[in-house]
């Protein structure tokens, strides 16, 4: 990450331990306090991003939902009756469908 683009900054409290314990990994590393918090907070938030925002299915799973994409069924009357629905409403620019319910 090159520094010229740094220009957020924030702040963080810590336990005592947790400092010397953050420090010594940094050390460890041969990164600053700084680049070594960076660096593993910006890993973390992309794994929790991926994780909330992709999906992982099982072998199994994955083969009924391919087979559903691949064959999918006729849709029915309800279906039908929605899409018209829809249709008549985007047509109209009125994105909010009216519940049919």
């Amino acid at each position: 990450m090159a520094l010229a683009l740094r220009t957020e900054r924030t702040e963080a409290r810590l336990l005592p331990e947790q400092k010397k314990r953050i420090e010594r990994a940094a050390h460890l590393k041969g990164l600053s306090l700084s680049d070594f918090m960076v660096q593993h907070a910006d890993e973390a938030a992309r794994k929790t991003i991926q994780e909330h925002t992709g999906w992982v299915l099982g072998d199994r799973d994955r083969d009924v939902f391919v087979r559903a994409l691949l064959n999918p069924p006729k849709p029915s009357t309800r279906m039908k009756e929605a899409a018209r629905r829809y249709k008549r409403h985007a047509a109209t620019g009125n994105t909010r469908a009216e519940s049919g319910a």
